[in-house]
């Protein structure tokens, strides 16, 4: 059993308690966070399919499972995660409306040919992958799509999106994205 422990904060499974394992880079993002990005995204996603990339302890993903998002794909690539976010699924009883991928990130979307509502991005700081996989993101993002996106720095955007809400907690950044409606012709 994994001693670490992240709670839901809203929803039908409020206050449920989900456990991870020690993984080097995983750092579940505060209640704190998560409540002012629930709030900016609204607390009700019903209808909405999201996509919790580095999915960690799946604090994300199962927190908009519980605001009743139709359909949540977890993506990550280490096995005991796997193992965790698969056991914290069956003990919600999330069925069909939580899926979770063992893959890499980048490579999950590359290959993705399903585009979803808002994309969770929360990568290992310690790491390049938030540069390699923002330019990939708009590819799985449906119009009018938000991304929410937390790391150590202010991130450089691909130009074509805005910078909706942003907050910054410790040395934590985080910010609710969307493509502008304007594009190049």
């Amino acid at each position: 059993m994994y001693r670490n422990q992240v709670r839901i904060i809203g929803g039908e499974w409020k206050r449920r308690l989900l456990t991870f394992p020690d993984q080097q880079g995983l750092r579940p993002t505060a209640d704190r966070v998560r409540e002012t990005v629930f709030n900016w995204l609204g607390q009700d996603l019903t209808g909405f399919s999201c996509l919790d990339l580095f999915a960690g302890s799946g604090a994300f993903g199962f927190e908009a499972a519980s605001r009743h998002a139709r359909q949540v794909v977890m993506v990550d690539l280490a096995r005991p995660v796997i193992a965790a976010l698969r056991q914290n699924a069956a003990l919600l009883a999330a069925g069909s409306r939580v899926e979770i991928v063992a893959a890499s990130a980048l490579d999950y979307l590359q290959s993705a040919s399903q585009r979803f509502d808002v994309i969770f991005v929360d990568p290992p700081f310690a790491s390049d992958l938030l540069a390699q996989a923002l330019p990939l993101l708009e590819r799985c993002l449906l119009d009018g799509g938000h991304v929410y996106i937390e790391s150590a720095s202010m991130p450089v955007l691909p130009p074509q999106w805005q910078v909706k809400r942003q907050g910054k907690a410790g040395k934590v950044f985080y910010m609710l994205c969307q493509r502008s409606v304007e594009r190049a012709a």
